[in-house]
This record gives structure tokens, sequence and C-alpha cells, in this order.
């Protein structure tokens, strides 16, 4: 008789809201996107906007397969924020929701 797989537990979302400005130059997305994929962190959802040459961007992204803490990539998105020249923000989604209810 064969053996069955054993079943993968499927983890609860995790959702944590990037925001980024700064001056638009090419790489940032590219950038922000190979530090989630390099920690397991699965980009959700996309919006930027260019205006009037500033860059403008939110994305969500999943935490619940991540190989790092939260802290952990929000410090090496600021890393990545300095080295740019970009304003970049991490926050689970529950306080992203709580700062920007009108």
């Amino acid at each position: 008789m064969a053996k069955k797989a054993p079943k993968k537990t499927v983890k609860e979302p995790q959702i944590c809201i990037v925001t980024v400005t700064g001056k638009d130059k090419v790489g940032i997305i590219a950038r922000l996107s190979v530090a989630m994929a390099k920690n397991n962190i699965n980009i959700v959802d996309v919006n930027q906007k260019i205006m009037e040459n500033y860059f403008v961007m939110t994305m969500a992204c999943d935490m619940a397969e991540a190989t790092v803490a939260i802290n952990e990539i929000s410090e090496k998105l600021s890393r990545i924020g300095k080295e740019m020249d970009l304003q970049i923000t991490f926050q689970h989604e529950n306080i992203f929701k709580a700062m920007h209810r009108v």
C-alpha cells in the first residue's frame, strides 16, 4: 500500500503594507521585489504612480511563509530606502488600517 503524502498546513495570511515615496528612478520595484523574494514574502498587490517625477507606491505583502520576522524585513527595507534615497515604511495591515481610517 502506497504511503500518503503528509498534508501541507496552510497558514493564515499575515498581510503587511509597504509604502514607498521618493524621486522616481530605475529599479525601485525590482529592488523591493528581490528583497521580498529572498525572504519568501509573497507580494499580493501593488499600486504605484508617478506624480511629477515623484514615485508613490503601496504594496501588500503576505508574511505567512516569510523566512524573517516583520522587524527584520522592515530594517532591510529601511536600508534599501537609505541607499536609494526613498522613504519606505513597513506596517502590519491592522496598524496601517487604523492609521488611515477616515
